[in-house]
Protein backbone atom coordinates (compact mmCIF):
# COMPACT_ATOMS: atom_id res chain seq x y z
CA UNK A 1 0.00 0.00 0.00
CA UNK A 2 1.25 3.20 -0.98
CA UNK A 3 0.42 6.04 1.74
CA UNK A 4 -0.26 9.31 -0.15
CA UNK A 5 -0.44 12.74 1.74
CA UNK A 6 -2.85 15.42 0.15
CA UNK A 7 -6.26 14.46 -0.82
CA UNK A 8 -7.99 16.94 -2.65
CA UNK A 9 -5.02 18.21 -4.13
CA UNK A 10 -4.95 18.41 -8.51
CA UNK A 11 -2.00 15.22 -8.01
CA UNK A 12 -3.68 13.93 -5.15
CA UNK A 13 -7.49 13.84 -7.44
CA UNK A 14 -5.30 11.74 -10.01
CA UNK A 15 -3.53 9.33 -8.20
CA UNK A 16 -6.67 8.53 -6.36
CA UNK A 17 -7.92 7.67 -10.30
CA UNK A 18 -4.96 5.72 -10.71
CA UNK A 19 -4.77 4.00 -7.27
CA UNK A 20 -8.16 3.72 -5.80
CA UNK A 21 -8.62 3.33 -2.25
CA UNK A 22 -9.92 -0.01 -1.18
CA UNK A 23 -14.24 -0.01 -1.34
CA UNK A 24 -14.53 -2.19 1.51
CA UNK A 25 -13.11 -3.90 3.91
CA UNK A 26 -12.03 -7.15 2.19
CA UNK A 27 -10.13 -5.22 -0.84
CA UNK A 28 -6.46 -4.71 -0.40
CA UNK A 29 -5.23 -0.56 -0.90
CA UNK A 30 -3.61 0.54 -3.88
CA UNK A 31 -3.12 3.32 -2.01
CA UNK A 32 -4.41 5.38 1.18
CA UNK A 33 -4.70 9.27 1.18
CA UNK A 34 -4.34 11.12 3.97
CA UNK A 35 -6.57 14.92 4.24
CA UNK A 36 -5.35 17.22 6.44
CA UNK A 37 -8.01 15.93 8.89
CA UNK A 38 -5.28 12.71 9.09
CA UNK A 39 -2.50 14.25 8.64
CA UNK A 40 -1.62 18.14 8.98
CA UNK A 41 1.31 19.38 7.06
CA UNK A 42 1.70 22.44 9.67
CA UNK A 43 2.66 19.26 12.00
CA UNK A 44 5.71 18.18 10.64
CA UNK A 45 6.13 15.13 13.69
CA UNK A 46 2.41 13.85 12.91
CA UNK A 47 2.92 13.46 9.53
CA UNK A 48 6.00 11.13 10.65
CA UNK A 49 3.94 9.58 12.98
CA UNK A 50 1.51 8.77 10.33
CA UNK A 51 4.24 6.96 8.18
CA UNK A 52 5.31 4.87 10.97
CA UNK A 53 2.41 3.64 11.82
CA UNK A 54 0.63 2.64 8.32
CA UNK A 55 3.75 0.71 7.45
CA UNK A 56 3.32 1.09 4.11
CA UNK A 57 5.24 0.47 0.87
CA UNK A 58 5.89 3.91 -0.37
CA UNK A 59 4.81 7.40 0.35
CA UNK A 60 4.13 10.20 -2.16
CA UNK A 61 4.01 13.13 -0.70
CA UNK A 62 1.47 15.39 -3.14
CA UNK A 63 0.34 17.79 -0.53
CA UNK A 64 1.83 21.54 0.03
CA UNK A 65 1.70 25.22 0.74
CA UNK A 66 1.23 26.41 -2.96
CA UNK A 67 -0.36 29.99 -2.10
CA UNK A 68 2.62 31.45 -3.63
CA UNK A 69 1.92 35.14 -2.98
CA UNK A 70 0.59 34.52 0.58
CA UNK A 71 3.86 32.86 1.51
CA UNK A 72 5.51 36.11 0.83
CA UNK A 73 3.64 37.02 4.10
CA UNK A 74 3.39 33.95 6.22
CA UNK A 75 7.25 32.90 5.31
CA UNK A 76 7.20 30.87 8.34
CA UNK A 77 4.26 29.09 8.33
CA UNK A 78 4.86 27.82 4.26
CA UNK A 79 9.02 26.51 5.43
CA UNK A 80 6.67 24.18 8.02
CA UNK A 81 4.47 22.82 5.25
CA UNK A 82 7.09 22.76 2.71
CA UNK A 83 10.55 22.24 4.19
CA UNK A 84 10.02 20.77 7.99
CA UNK A 85 7.07 18.39 7.02
CA UNK A 86 8.75 16.70 3.96
CA UNK A 87 12.04 16.32 6.15
CA UNK A 88 10.22 14.33 8.75
CA UNK A 89 8.33 12.54 6.06
CA UNK A 90 11.63 11.29 4.57
CA UNK A 91 13.40 10.59 7.79
CA UNK A 92 10.75 8.39 8.79
CA UNK A 93 10.42 6.46 5.49
CA UNK A 94 14.42 6.45 5.60
CA UNK A 95 13.25 4.15 9.28
CA UNK A 96 11.28 2.19 7.44
CA UNK A 97 13.74 1.40 4.31
CA UNK A 98 10.85 2.35 2.01
CA UNK A 99 11.28 4.61 -0.95
CA UNK A 100 9.43 9.02 -0.73
CA UNK A 101 8.69 10.90 -3.73
CA UNK A 102 8.28 14.30 -3.17
CA UNK A 103 6.68 16.77 -5.42
CA UNK A 104 8.57 20.27 -6.13
CA UNK A 105 8.80 22.95 -8.36
CA UNK A 106 10.54 25.28 -10.90
CA UNK A 107 10.17 27.94 -8.34
CA UNK A 108 13.69 26.60 -6.62
CA UNK A 109 15.58 28.73 -9.62
CA UNK A 110 16.22 32.26 -10.23
CA UNK A 111 14.59 32.27 -13.67
CA UNK A 112 16.96 33.65 -15.32
CA UNK A 113 18.45 32.96 -19.15
CA UNK A 114 16.97 31.01 -21.29
CA UNK A 115 18.44 27.46 -21.13
CA UNK A 116 16.44 24.86 -19.69
CA UNK A 117 17.54 24.01 -16.11
CA UNK A 118 19.06 20.38 -15.13
CA UNK A 119 18.32 18.96 -11.85
CA UNK A 120 22.00 19.35 -10.80
CA UNK A 121 21.97 23.12 -11.52
CA UNK A 122 22.54 25.52 -8.24
CA UNK A 123 19.23 27.07 -7.01
CA UNK A 124 18.54 30.31 -6.32
CA UNK A 125 14.16 30.61 -5.29
CA UNK A 126 13.16 34.39 -5.88
CA UNK A 127 10.88 34.35 -3.15
CA UNK A 128 9.25 33.09 0.00
CA UNK A 129 7.58 30.30 -1.67
CA UNK A 130 10.53 29.08 -3.52
CA UNK A 131 12.74 28.79 -0.69
CA UNK A 132 10.23 26.87 1.05
CA UNK A 133 10.17 24.28 -1.41
CA UNK A 134 14.50 24.58 -1.65
CA UNK A 135 14.19 23.84 1.92
CA UNK A 136 11.94 20.60 1.78
CA UNK A 137 14.15 19.35 -1.47
CA UNK A 138 17.63 19.55 0.94
CA UNK A 139 15.76 18.13 3.95
CA UNK A 140 14.65 15.02 1.98
CA UNK A 141 18.26 14.45 0.55
CA UNK A 142 19.67 15.10 4.48
CA UNK A 143 17.48 12.27 5.41
CA UNK A 144 19.60 9.51 3.87
CA UNK A 145 16.82 7.74 2.39
CA UNK A 146 15.83 5.95 -1.25
CA UNK A 147 13.88 8.46 -2.67
CA UNK A 148 12.81 10.98 -5.52
CA UNK A 149 12.73 14.73 -5.69
CA UNK A 150 10.02 15.90 -8.75
CA UNK A 151 10.27 18.85 -9.65
CA UNK A 152 7.01 19.93 -11.73
CA UNK A 153 5.88 23.60 -13.26
CA UNK A 154 2.31 25.25 -14.36
CA UNK A 155 0.25 22.02 -13.78
CA UNK A 156 -3.24 22.24 -14.40
CA UNK A 157 -5.96 19.32 -14.27
CA UNK A 158 -10.05 19.36 -14.40
CA UNK A 159 -9.53 20.13 -9.62
CA UNK A 160 -9.08 22.87 -8.08
CA UNK A 161 -7.86 26.11 -8.96
CA UNK A 162 -5.39 26.53 -12.15
CA UNK A 163 -4.84 28.78 -15.23
CA UNK A 164 -7.11 26.60 -17.55
CA UNK A 165 -10.18 26.48 -15.68
CA UNK A 166 -9.74 30.73 -15.09
CA UNK A 167 -9.21 30.68 -18.99
CA UNK A 168 -11.77 28.52 -19.82
CA UNK A 169 -14.15 31.15 -17.28
CA UNK A 170 -12.61 33.97 -18.96
CA UNK A 171 -13.06 32.91 -22.44
CA UNK A 172 -16.64 32.62 -22.20
CA UNK A 173 -17.58 36.05 -20.89
CA UNK A 174 -15.05 38.39 -22.68
CA UNK A 175 -13.36 38.89 -25.98
CA UNK A 176 -10.49 39.75 -25.13
CA UNK A 177 -7.80 38.93 -22.09
CA UNK A 178 -4.30 40.22 -21.40
CA UNK A 179 -2.16 37.20 -20.74
CA UNK A 180 1.87 37.39 -19.89
CA UNK A 181 4.28 36.52 -22.75
CA UNK A 182 7.44 36.68 -21.28
CA UNK A 183 7.42 34.34 -18.76
CA UNK A 184 7.83 30.96 -20.32
CA UNK A 185 7.65 27.19 -19.32
CA UNK A 186 6.35 23.50 -19.87
CA UNK A 187 2.69 23.05 -18.45
CA UNK A 188 2.13 20.06 -16.92
CA UNK A 189 -1.33 18.21 -16.60
CA UNK A 190 -1.68 16.54 -13.24
CA UNK A 191 -2.42 13.41 -14.38
CA UNK A 192 0.85 13.05 -15.84
CA UNK A 193 2.03 13.75 -12.23
CA UNK A 194 0.34 11.43 -10.70
CA UNK A 195 1.36 8.48 -13.14
CA UNK A 196 5.07 9.43 -12.80
CA UNK A 197 4.60 9.84 -9.20
CA UNK A 198 3.79 6.19 -8.89
CA UNK A 199 6.30 4.58 -11.74
CA UNK A 200 9.60 6.53 -9.41
CA UNK A 201 7.92 5.21 -5.96
CA UNK A 202 7.72 1.13 -7.17
CA UNK A 203 10.74 1.40 -9.38
CA UNK A 204 12.74 3.08 -6.68
CA UNK A 205 11.59 -0.45 -4.03
CA UNK A 206 13.48 -2.23 -6.76
CA UNK A 207 16.39 -0.01 -7.61
CA UNK A 208 17.19 2.51 -4.40
CA UNK A 209 19.64 3.89 -6.78
CA UNK A 210 17.76 5.74 -8.88
CA UNK A 211 17.78 8.18 -5.86
CA UNK A 212 17.65 11.35 -6.91
CA UNK A 213 16.23 14.60 -8.40
CA UNK A 214 14.37 14.79 -11.82
CA UNK A 215 12.26 16.88 -13.72
CA UNK A 216 9.03 16.76 -15.47
CA UNK A 217 6.92 19.86 -17.59
CA UNK A 218 5.00 19.36 -20.33
CA UNK A 219 6.31 20.28 -23.36
CA UNK A 220 6.45 21.81 -25.77
CA UNK A 221 7.88 24.85 -23.70
CA UNK A 222 5.14 28.31 -24.34
CA UNK A 223 4.37 31.40 -22.85
CA UNK A 224 1.48 31.98 -20.14
CA UNK A 225 -0.06 34.17 -23.59
CA UNK A 226 0.55 31.17 -26.24
CA UNK A 227 -1.07 28.40 -23.72
CA UNK A 228 -3.89 30.44 -22.88
CA UNK A 229 -4.37 30.73 -27.55
CA UNK A 230 -4.24 26.59 -27.08
CA UNK A 231 -6.51 26.18 -24.56
CA UNK A 232 -9.16 28.69 -26.49
CA UNK A 233 -8.19 26.97 -29.59
CA UNK A 234 -8.75 23.29 -28.12
CA UNK A 235 -11.83 24.89 -26.43
CA UNK A 236 -13.44 26.52 -29.73
CA UNK A 237 -13.77 29.44 -27.41
CA UNK A 238 -13.35 33.20 -29.48
CA UNK A 239 -11.79 34.86 -26.58
CA UNK A 240 -8.05 36.46 -28.15
CA UNK A 241 -5.37 36.92 -26.30
CA UNK A 242 -3.51 40.43 -25.62
CA UNK A 243 0.65 39.27 -25.08
CA UNK A 244 1.68 41.78 -21.91
CA UNK A 245 4.64 41.92 -20.11
CA UNK A 246 4.45 41.04 -16.83
CA UNK A 247 5.66 44.24 -15.62
CA UNK A 248 2.27 44.94 -16.89
CA UNK A 249 1.06 42.23 -14.10
CA UNK A 250 2.37 42.87 -10.91
CA UNK A 251 2.01 40.09 -8.06
CA UNK A 252 3.46 39.95 -4.64
CA UNK A 253 5.44 37.27 -5.59
CA UNK A 254 8.22 37.30 -8.30
CA UNK A 255 7.88 34.54 -10.53
CA UNK A 256 10.72 33.16 -13.24
CA UNK A 257 10.95 33.97 -16.13
CA UNK A 258 12.72 30.93 -17.25
CA UNK A 259 10.92 27.67 -16.46
CA UNK A 260 12.47 25.55 -18.77
CA UNK A 261 13.35 22.27 -17.52
CA UNK A 262 15.06 19.52 -18.83
CA UNK A 263 13.20 15.97 -18.62
CA UNK A 264 15.83 14.06 -19.96
CA UNK A 265 16.82 12.10 -16.95
CA UNK A 266 13.05 10.51 -16.27
CA UNK A 267 14.44 8.04 -19.26
CA UNK A 268 16.26 5.82 -15.76
CA UNK A 269 12.22 5.45 -14.90
CA UNK A 270 11.25 4.68 -18.82
CA UNK A 271 9.31 7.71 -18.92
CA UNK A 272 8.82 10.36 -21.44
CA UNK A 273 7.76 14.21 -21.69
CA UNK A 274 4.35 14.66 -21.92
CA UNK A 275 2.54 16.81 -24.52
CA UNK A 276 0.56 18.99 -22.52
CA UNK A 277 -1.43 19.66 -25.59
CA UNK A 278 -2.78 16.08 -25.55
CA UNK A 279 -3.06 16.71 -21.66
CA UNK A 280 -5.33 19.66 -22.25
CA UNK A 281 -7.49 17.42 -24.26
CA UNK A 282 -7.98 15.38 -21.93
CA UNK A 283 -8.77 17.77 -19.29
CA UNK A 284 -11.63 19.77 -21.30
CA UNK A 285 -12.88 16.51 -22.01
CA UNK A 286 -13.11 15.79 -18.12
CA UNK A 287 -14.67 19.23 -17.80
CA UNK A 288 -17.00 18.78 -20.11
CA UNK A 289 -17.86 15.14 -18.56
CA UNK A 290 -17.89 16.89 -15.17
CA UNK A 291 -20.90 19.58 -16.32
CA UNK A 292 -23.12 17.47 -18.23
Amino acid sequence: MILVFGRTGQVARELARLAPEARSAEDVPEARFLGRDEADLGDAQACARAILEAKPSAVINAAAWTAVDRAEDEEAQATVVNGEAPGAMARACAELGIPFVHISTDYVFSGEGTRPWQPEDPAGPLGAYGRSKLAGEEAVRAAGGTHAILRTSWVFSAHGANFVKTMLRHGATRETVSVVMDQIGGPTPAADIASACLTMARALAARPELSGTYHLSGGPDVSWADFAREIFRQADLPCRVQDIPSSDYPTRAHRPANSRMDNSALSRFGLDRPDWRQGLARVLADLQEISE
